[in-house]
């Protein structure tokens, strides 16, 4: 069996029902395996698209998302897909072509050292050399990619060591020297989680995103009715408990709510769980400096990197919250949260300028007509932080975004991957006009493939982030004007997608009814204020 039919033979043995990728020279042996394969394969426009494909497709899905590239330059465009799902924790496996290994080192055409290049940023890498280790390789990097903090992992195979035959058997067990990720949490450790918490007086709960990525959802919100502690989050964790539960607080962080980082910092005693709690969501250590932190994560370097832990717990947060859940017992926290709600401010959202929507309000609504299942993604920038502040999450909600590296461009192809891993549920794109341009090409992936998403424009004719900080800080919007922006009602319809533009409030029910009941994909495009800022 040739290697290229044994890489195929190894992404069915793990069950992979589709691959994101745009082909080339470099891999065109394996893509004639997965043309005879029954492996879906999805061509998107850009190669970075391919990684956040796989991305939202893992995340919606719970499984590994995997995308395959050519060499150099398909390669290189990858890069920032995988730094995105690094810093996110999300398990991809990607695989890249390489030049012969008779060429490696000697600048040859297309030739890039992507290993090197990714070191930096991804939880583990290989560069095939043996052609009898291609099994071993893969079964490793799936592991690899699924446990302990989930991460991507590269494999780099040149194009004569696909050509290669070999007699190939796929392992069934893996045994890495020096990777055992612990699980388990410590129980003694929990057992002190549990008389801590009931000699707190103020609790509160910090949720982030390693609850979803542990699938430890129904966990969490059993660990929250059955401890009755209030509870904040981060940019991550949005979507961890219905945004209408008695206990839920709400967004902390330098874009979130003053009332929820008023009652993080008030609290005596904060359970951190799946968060690392970085520099914008707890701006400084004066937030916390009256607070005894107890910090649960999988990953053992992320506990007391940014604050020191007085109760550090390493483990999945699913099997640390079912353990937690069998021990814990109520406490009395109705003075508590009672005063955290005297903290709140009823936010009144000004009404919009003549012929423009007020975003808030417009996401609000659309909040409350969505099903509750539905898998709600935003793209990077005042789209993100006005989703994440004003969409209303309830029940069985996903909330994909962008966190660590802040990656322009995601949204529209995290999307695809999204709803092709996700078909029977509903999927929403919130993008601003900056973001989508950086990867409106997907919409080509869109039409080809008939995915029925909603994507909702949120243009504002600017880089509205960059203008709303440009503007408080030095008080001159500078470098940020997209006035010559495109008709994307017209751009839309070139690729055959149904859409519409709105810049009347009265409309938008109506327009909201449209794309809810289009069966195909559907752009709305709101016309935004550029004035309007995601904090006011």
């Amino acid at each position: 069996m040739k290697v290229a039919k044994a890489v195929v033979q190894c992404l069915t043995s793990e069950n992979v029902e589709i691959i994101f990728g745009y082909p080339g020279a470099a891999v065109a042996p394996i893509y004639e395996e997965i043309s005879n394969s029954n492996i879906k394969h999805v061509l998107v426009r850009h190669e970075q698209a391919a990684a956040h494909c796989a991305s939202g497709y893992a995340r919606a899905t719970g499984k590994t998302g995997v995308c395959i590239v050519t060499s150099g330059p398909g390669a290189t465009n990858v890069i920032t897909g995988i730094a995105t799902a690094y810093m996110d924790s999300i398990p991809m496996v990607i695989i890249s072509g390489q030049v012969n290994t008779t060429l490696i080192g000697k600048d040859a055409f297309q030739e890039a050292d992507i290993t090197g290049s990714t070191n930096s940023y991804i939880k583990h890498n290989y560069l095939i050399k043996d052609e009898k280790q291609i099994g071993r390789v893969f079964k490793e990097a799936f592991y690899i990619a699924a446990t302990g903090r989930p991460g991507p992992v590269l494999i780099d195979i040149p194009m004569d060591i696909q050509e290669l035959d070999i007699d190939f058997s796929y392992p069934e067990e893996v045994n890495i020297r020096g990777y055992k990720p612990k699980a388990i949490g410590h129980k003694l450790q929990i057992m002190r989680i549990v008389e801590k918490i009931k000699e707190s007086k103020k609790p509160i709960i910090c949720v982030g995103g390693g609850v979803s990525l542990s699938g430890a959802t129904e966990e969490f919100r059993e660990f929250v009715i059955k401890s009755n502690i209030p509870v904040v989050h981060t940019l991550m964790g949005k979507d961890c408990l219905s945004n209408d539960d008695y206990h839920y607080i709400g967004l902390i962080g330098s874009h979130g709510f003053s009332y929820a980082n008023r009652a993080l910092s008030h609290s005596d005693v904060v359970i951190l769980i799946g968060t690392r709690l970085g520099d914008r969501t707890v701006g400084g250590q004066s937030l916390l400096d009256k607070t005894e932190i107890i910090h649960i994560d999988i990953d053992p370097a992320e506990i007391g990197k940014n604050f020191n832990a007085v109760l550090p717990v390493v483990g999945d947060a699913k099997d640390i919250l079912k353990q937690l859940n069998e021990d814990i017992d109520p406490l009395d926290t109705k003075a508590w949260i009672d005063e955290i709600l005297t903290y709140k401010i009823n936010e009144i959202a000004p009404k919009a300028k003549e012929g423009y929507i007020n975003a808030k309000a417009a996401i609000k609504l659309l909040s409350e007509k969505l099903e509750e299942d539905s898998i709600i993604l935003t793209d990077v920038g005042q789209n993100q932080i006005w989703t994440a502040r004003y969409f209303k999450i309830r029940d069985k909600m996903k909330f994909l975004t962008v966190g660590g590296l802040g990656t322009m461009g995601y949204g529209l192809p995290a999307a695809i991957g999204a709803k092709l891993g996700a078909p029977a549920k509903r999927v929403v794109l919130f993008v601003g006009d900056g973001g989508f341009q950086m990867s409106l090409s997907e919409l080509g992936t869109l039409k080809q493939c008939n995915i029925p998403i909603i994507i909702v424009l949120l243009n504002n004719n600017c880089l509205g982030m960059v203008r709303e900080i440009q503007a408080s800080k030095y008080n001159n919007p500078f470098g940020i004007d997209l006035s010559s922006n495109p008709d994307f009602v017209k751009l839309a319809e070139a690729y055959g997608i149904k859409s519409r533009r709105v810049d009347k409030e009265s409309e938008l029910e109506e327009a909201f009814s449209e794309a809810i009941s289009c069966e195909t994909a559907f752009l709305l495009e709101l016309v935004v204020d550029p004035e309007e800022g995601t904090l006011k």
